[in-house]
C-alpha cells in the first residue's frame, strides 16, 4: 500500500503523504515513494508542485519505530544533500504544512522554494536527539539570524507564526485555507514564460546560501565521535516511550579535541 497521493490540476501537480496515524512518519518504503512520486513530477508536463500532508501532521520525519525494530537509524539516503530529489527538478515548489514538521518533515519543507503553514503547525529541527548534529544544512544556516539557527539546531519546537516572522514562511493561513491559497500561488507560478520561471527557480536555488566545503568537511569529522550505540538508543527509548540513557563517547579520549567552530578556517558562505 502506497502512503502518497498524487493529483493534477491545471498543470499543479499535488503531493499527499497519507500515513495520519503516524503523523506521516517517513518509513523507509514511504521515503521511496516519496522519492518517485517527485521524479514522476520532474519528469511529467506539470509546471508546479505543491507537497501536503493529511491530518495533523505534514511529516513527523524518520520512522523511529521501524528503526529501533531493525537496529539500525534511518535509510543512508537521509544524509544526502537533497535526500527527496526535490532540487532535480528546476521547477517550483511549495509546501503546504498542515501540522507538525519534525526532523526530516521540517527538512522536506526546507527544501521547497515556497512554504505556506497553518497557525497550529509546529517545527522542529529534530536531528540532536536522535545523535546526529543539529540540523544546520538545507540554507538554515545562512538564511537566519543565528539565534533562531540555535534554538532549531539544538532541537526547540518553533511555533508556524515564529517561523513566519523570521522569514522561513510564506504565509499563514486557517487549515480550510491552506490548499486554496497554495493552488492560487502555484496557479500564478503557471502562468508565468516557462523560461523565465525555470531560470529563476535555478537561479534561486544556486543563490540560497548553503554550508562551505569548509564547514561541510568540519561537520563530518564532528560526525565520527561518539557512541554509535546511542544511535540505536535514542530510537528504542522513544519506541518504548522512555527516557534514553546515553553513554556519550565509548571511550573519553573519543571526545572530538579538534579545532572548534569559528575558526577562520570555518565559516558559512553567504552569512553577513
Amino acid at each position: 500500500m502506497s502512503f502518497i497521493e498524487v493529483s493534477s490540476h491545471s498543470h499543479v501537480r499535488v503531493i499527499r503523504l497519507r500515513r495520519p496515524e503516524r503523523l506521516n512518519a517517513l518509513s523507509r518504503a514511504m521515503v521511496v515513494d516519496l522519492r518517485d512520486a517527485i521524479s514522476g513530477f520532474g519528469a511529467s508536463d506539470d509546471r508546479a508542485l505543491v507537497i501536503t500532508g493529511e491530518g495533523r501532521g505534514f511529516s513527523a520525519g524518520e520512522d523511529l519505530k521501524e528503526s529501533a525494530e531493525v537496529g539500525v537509524p534511518k535509510d543512508p539516503r537521509f544524509d544526502a544533500g537533497d535526500p527527496f530529489g526535490l532540487l532535480e527538478a528546476d521547477k517550483p515548489i511549495i509546501a503546504a504544512v498542515n501540522g507538525y514538521a519534525f526532523g526530516g518533515g521540517f527538512m522536506l519543507a526546507a527544501d521547497c522554494d515556497l512554504r505556506i503553514a497553518v497557525p497550529e503547525a509546529q517545527f522542529e529541527v529534530s536531528e540532536i536527539k536522535r545523535w546526529h548534529l543539529g540540523g544546520v544544512s538545507h540554507g538554515i544556516a545562512a538564511n537566519l539570524p543565528h539565534s533562531a539557527t540555535a534554538e532549531l539546531a539544538l532541537g526547540f519546537r518553533m511555533s508556524a507564526t515564529r517561523l513566519y516572522e523570521l522569514g522561513f514562511l510564506n504565509r499563514v493561513v486557517a487549515q480550510d485555507e491552506l490548499m486554496p491559497t497554495a493552488l492560487e500561488m502555484a496557479a500564478h507560478l503557471v502562468s508565468l514564460p516557462p523560461a523565465a520561471r525555470q531560470n529563476t527557480i535555478r537561479l534561486l536555488r544556486a543563490a540560497r546560501s548553503e554550508l562551505s566545503p569548509e564547514l561541510t568537511a568540519f561537520a563530518e569529522r564532528l560526525r565520527g565521535h561518539g557512541a554509535d550505540s546511542d544511535l540505536v538508543e535514542a530510537r528504542r527509548a522513544f519506541a518504548e516511550k522512555r527516557s534514553p540513557v546515553y553513554r556519550g563517547w565509548d571511550d573519553p579520549a573519543d571526545e572530538f579535541d579538534g579545532p572548534r567552530l569559528g575558526g577562520a578556517d570555518v565559516s558559512i558562505v553567504g552569512r553577513s
